[in-house]
């Protein structure tokens, strides 16, 4: 379901697909990530996906009143993941609000798994 803002101009719809987009490239940005993963794991294997695939690890729930944003991401060895997920919370929720002005209640980080070099 489509965000829609209304101004004195016309209305403004905004996809979901459009706010995972600008959510994965957000999180892309922090550092200690490595990529965004596959969250259709049935077997529990999750994969990483490529840069264009980004806003399939990432889940969208909009309605009237809030916008919650699920990320599926995979991180570096080595790194403090309450660190690196909090950043990606921060870089997240500011980039979406900036880039849309709609608020966001929640962003919630899963760690799928850790990538070792």
């Amino acid at each position: 379901m489509p965000t829609t803002i209304n101004t004195n101009l016309g209305t403004i719809q905004i996809e979901p697909a459009v706010l995972a987009q600008i959510a994965g490239v957000s999180a892309m940005e922090s550092y200690g990530i490595v990529g965004m993963a596959s969250k259709n794991a049935a077997d529990g294997i999750f994969q990483l996906l490529r840069f264009e695939n980004l806003s399939k690890g990432i889940e969208v729930d909009v309605d009237e009143t809030s916008i919650n944003i699920k990320l599926h991401v995979i991180l570096e060895y080595g790194v403090r993941i309450s660190t690196v997920g909090e950043n990606i919370i921060d870089r997240v929720r500011f980039n979406v609000e900036q880039m849309t002005g709609l608020s966001v209640d929640n962003v919630e980080i899963l760690v799928e798994g850790i990538r070792m070099d």
